[in-house]
């Protein structure tokens, strides 16, 4: 961290009366959905100079959920699901070192220079893993997008760690494959 922002991190509760932590659950209550009307709001409301108010602001968007909260949330209830998650997302990394994972609220995007694979716990006992597969035919398993829309060409429903197997693991090389 910047040595000034330190000091002024440091010097917070003596120049405005809160700590930083103070300020963020303050304005974590309000939920302000714009940088501006959080800054007026420390300023007019609680008379923060304008150089701490938006620090205060700044740093308080830094509290965004981690990546393994964002995965923790989807599988919570669905514990059942979170080995097949694990073995896809192991099998995913094997891929290459251009893999990026980035997990999200509802689902995780498996994304090379796209997205070329989607997981998503669909219910208590399902995870839907959608593929960007253009011109592929859809077959009983390999389905069409279904509730993913344009995001993805493909589904399959996924039920037991056994359906990660090599026909869906050949999938998702060729929807990696794809992705450049």
């Amino acid at each position: 961290m910047d040595k000034a922002l330190q000091t002024m991190i440091d010097n917070m509760p003596e120049k405005t009366g809160k700590s930083l932590n103070e300020w963020k659950k303050i304005l974590k209550e309000k939920s302000f959905t714009k940088h501006a009307e959080a800054v007026k709001y420390l300023k007019t409301e609680h008379n923060v100079t304008h150089g701490f108010a938006n620090t205060i602001v700044t740093l308080s968007k830094d509290d965004t959920p981690d990546d393994s909260d964002l995965v923790a949330n989807q599988y919570d209830g669905k514990e059942n699901l979170k080995p097949i998650y694990e073995e896809l997302i192991g099998y995913v990394k094997s891929l290459g070192p251009d893999v990026t994972i980035t997990p999200k609220k509802g689902s995780v995007s498996i994304i090379r220079k796209r997205q070329f694979v989607l997981i998503k716990p669909a219910t208590k006992t399902r995870i839907d893993l959608g593929f960007k597969l253009k011109d592929k035919p859809t077959t009983d398993r390999l389905g069409d997008s279904g509730p993913f829309g344009t995001m993805c060409t493909h589904r399959v429903q996924l039920t037991d760690i056994n359906d990660v197997d090599t026909e869906l693991r050949q999938w998702i090389k060729e929807a990696y494959d794809k992705s450049v």
